[in-house]
């Protein structure tokens, strides 16, 4: 079986059981932070994507059962809040509006993520016979809107300088999408992962990581002195791929159930930009470049031992809530079902999604997206800690 079903929707691309995050009056901060500023895809998008007009599968987004757990739909591909939210919440800062909002209150920082948006411009992937379905808004065009936004609020490059001193800027995860979108139009088959091992190596020494780089160090050439950057999700582990991937050999999986081969993959990716991050620290040793490694953090949400210590339910850790998993034995061995998407016609959500690692196959649930925050924040898997939240 190809991929070319699944990667029509994929779109992103401790204190147990935290609460949804509450909106903040700013009024204490942690490690002097005032503002977060973020750029990404859906993993972090709080409603832009909806002000552009979702379309296609992204539609499904926009309404309940989008949002359920908060009682509407946000724009935020889950159940309620994402990690974003929960890392504002614990520097004592509002939940990041998004840009298209014009009439919102950006005094503690901008949201530019767009779901479906990808690392690489539109134009770069047309040359390489690639086109991006859902938006244009990629990594550069995102960019472009944080140097808008910041020159509108400042009367000089040296007052953008001391605005981002005290602020902390996240630039992802983004990049997923270049790959689905890959994956969608060149028709993989059974030999696509050492396609793209290939493509990925190439990215390592050509004008991709080039361009993936220079968008960082932009952010850091303006003043940043805290940047984030995250990796990817173990594709292997996401019910969605394991679904379309179909592989019946039980030798192909982990002991967690997840497939290697996807995950080489992702981890694949994940070194590529560990090696961007490093060259970045050395161009910029005054700032605190880290590295979030959400690979790990997915993982151990799904540990036989780790599971029900984060408030997980290890017999339905592997499976979607929303969509075709209405149902306990529905959508199969994951809860997923192509022709039954989570927000379409006729599907319902599962009646507890904070049991639920995935809310849609491709997306986190809340839950899963506040222990998730929890394990890379306080947990240490962001590396150098660019937060030290002793400090308030």
């Amino acid at each position: 079986m190809t991929l070319l079903p699944l990667v029509t929707l994929l779109l992103a691309g401790s204190c147990l059981g935290a609460p949804p995050p509450a909106p903040s009056t700013g009024a204490r901060t942690v490690d002097g932070i005032t503002a977060i500023y973020n750029l990404g895809d859906s993993l972090s998008d709080t409603g832009n994507l909806a002000r552009q007009g979702a379309t296609g599968l992204l539609q499904h987004t926009t309404r309940l059962p989008y949002g359920v757990t908060v009682g509407r739909a946000t724009g935020r591909c889950s159940d309620g809040y994402l990690m974003i939210d929960f890392l504002a919440r614990d520097l004592g800062l509002p939940q990041l509006n998004p840009y298209l909002d014009k009439g919102a209150d950006f005094t503690h920082g901008v949201n530019f993520a767009v779901a479906g948006a990808t690392a690489l411009s539109t134009a770069a992937l047309a040359a390489k016979g690639i086109t991006v379905p859902h938006t244009n808004s990629s990594l550069d065009v995102q960019l472009a809107w944080f140097k808008e936004y910041m020159s509108s609020v400042a009367n000089s490059p040296r007052e953008i300088r001391e605005k981002l001193a005290n602020s902390l800027v996240m630039v992802g995860e983004i990049g997923g999408n270049d790959y689905n979108y890959a994956f969608l139009q060149t028709r993989p088959n059974g030999r696509w992962i050492q396609h793209h091992q290939r493509d990925t190596h190439d990215r390592k020494h050509g004008k991709g990581r080039r361009t993936y780089t220079r968008n960082r160090a932009d952010v850091l050439d303006m003043g940043a002195v805290r940047v984030v950057i995250p990796g990817n999700f173990p594709l292997g582990c996401v019910p969605s791929y394991l679904i379309a991937a179909n592989v019946t050999d039980p030798s192909a999986y982990d002991g967690q159930g997840c497939l290697d081969a996807l995950n080489l993959f992702a981890r694949l990716h994940d070194a590529w930009l560990r090696r961007a991050v490093l060259e970045l620290r050395r161009a910029y040793p005054g700032a605190t470049v880290a590295y979030a490694d959400y690979f790990a953090a997915y993982v151990e949400l799904l540990g036989e031992a780790r599971a029900a210590e984060h408030g997980f339910d290890r017999r339905v850790a592997m499976r979607a809530c929303c969509g075709a998993a209405a149902g306990e034995a529905a959508g199969g061995a994951y809860g997923f079902d192509l022709r039954a998407m989570c927000g379409a016609p006729g599907t319902t959500a599962c009646e507890d999604p904070s049991r639920y690692v995935s809310w849609d196959g491709v997306h986190l649930t809340q839950h899963a997206y506040g222990a998730t925050a929890e394990l890379l924040f306080h947990g240490g898997l962001v590396d150098p800690p660019p937060i030290n939240f002793t400090r308030s």
